[in-house]
């Protein structure tokens, strides 16, 4: 027999016991947690039409999403990578609101490239999302909602990074480049790779600010003197800064480890203002992420200042621990004294899996069993 063929395709996993009722367990208690500050639910699917899902997006997007031809339309579908281009149509066409609208969501994404050579292509992402407000104050409530999301599934002491699009984007507005001189740039900034920045560069003023912005990072302390360095740029560059300090200075109660790092241009090309991500110092690679992306709903008809945040849950389920331990009841189908116990116990919360065979081994989860004393069906601890 040829096993090949039964074989996930590279990158494709799945999650089995215990680690699938993990996921769920945090699945649950983080939606309850975005539920208690004030966001709603949305179910967007799992497969839409390409140009709604890359809508305001960058090519970074394109490149993972999987796309497959509509046989009943013949347009073109994309298996989503991302779930906030989802929740910005929603917001602006699906369900329009005056006002502050906070949204929330959890469900699986599909990567057609994923950016690791071990990463998984089809991650488990969970996010809020905040339409409608152009404060910073907004920003401030995702930030502290993602670290209490990650309180929720048990991180401790993370490390919250900020940075600011707006600083890069100021930098660059001015230097006329085309898409592939950007492409580089933008790339060069993200290594920190200095000297590859300054050779694609003419001089000028904005490029000594460039060259040294992947040097601008350390402690949120730190920033203010790094914004003293940034004297000469131009203004919407030292605006940025301005408002970095200002949200740090709103952060400055939630207790966690801040940095800033100016050259920090996470997203996948709509973020345009304060972006942040949280890490643990044993990992590489975040735990959760977001930042502003006002008005990418313009490209709906309907476009608004927003700010969000997503994580991915089957990273944060800490290890796959102890399955829920359970009773066992052996095999008395006849028994109404028995199943109506059985009915109680579970209604209580507990775990009761019940014999199909007279002499079935009991499941290797249990832990306790239902005995008959004295006409009555009582729990004991399961006897080796």
């Amino acid at each position: 027999m040829n096993d090949g063929k039964w074989r996930l395709p590279h990158g494709v996993e799945e999650l089995l016991p215990p680690a699938a009722a993990a996921l769920e367990r945090l699945r649950r208690q983080v939606l309850d947690l975005f539920a208690s500050w004030g966001y709603e639910h949305v179910e967007p699917p799992l497969v839409e039409y390409l140009d709604s899902l890359l809508v305001g997006s960058g090519a970074d997007l394109d490149l993972q999403t999987l796309k497959v031809v509509d046989q009943r339309s013949g347009r073109m579908l994309g298996v989503r990578a991302d779930l906030t281009s989802q929740a910005v149509r929603i917001d602006a066409h699906s369900r329009p609101k005056s006002g502050v609208q906070r949204l929330c969501y959890a469900g699986p994404v599909v990567f057609a490239n994923p950016r690791g050579a071990l990463d998984s292509r089809n991650p488990y992402k969970a996010g809020a999302e905040v339409f409608g407000s152009e404060g910073l104050e907004a920003d401030a409530e995702v930030v502290q909602l993602m670290l209490a999301a990650l309180g929720v599934a048990g991180v401790s002491d993370p490390v919250l990074l900020l940075g600011h699009m707006g600083v890069y984007g100021a930098l660059t507005a001015d230097l006329g480049l085309d898409a592939e001189a950007e492409r580089r740039l933008f790339d060069a900034v993200q290594r920190k790779a200095e000297s590859d920045i300054a050779a694609l560069l003419p001089a000028g003023s904005s490029r000594d600010f460039l060259v040294a912005l992947p040097t601008m990072m350390g402690s949120a302390d730190d920033l203010a003197v790094a914004a003293g360095n940034f004297a000469g740029a131009p203004a919407a560059a030292r605006r940025a800064i301005d408002d970095l300090l200002c949200l740090i200075d709103r952060l400055q109660g939630s207790g966690v480890q801040m940095r800033f790092d100016l050259s920090e241009l996470a997203g996948y090309g709509y973020h345009n203002g304060p972006v942040f991500a949280a890490y643990q110092a044993d990992q590489g690679a975040s735990l959760a992420q977001g930042g502003r992306y006002d008005n990418i709903g313009s490209n709906f008809g309907r476009g608004r200042p927003a700010t969000g945040f997503d994580m991915r849950l089957e990273r944060l389920i800490a290890s796959t621990g102890e399955p829920c331990r359970a009773i066992w009841a052996p095999l008395k189908a006849s028994d109404a004294t028995l199943a109506a116990a059985v009915a109680a116990r579970r209604a209580a919360g507990d775990v009761v899996i019940c014999a199909l065979a007279e002499d079935e081994a009991a499941d290797g989860r249990c832990d306790r069993e239902f005995v008959l004393d004295n006409g009555s069906w009582i729990v004991k601890e399961l006897e080796n």
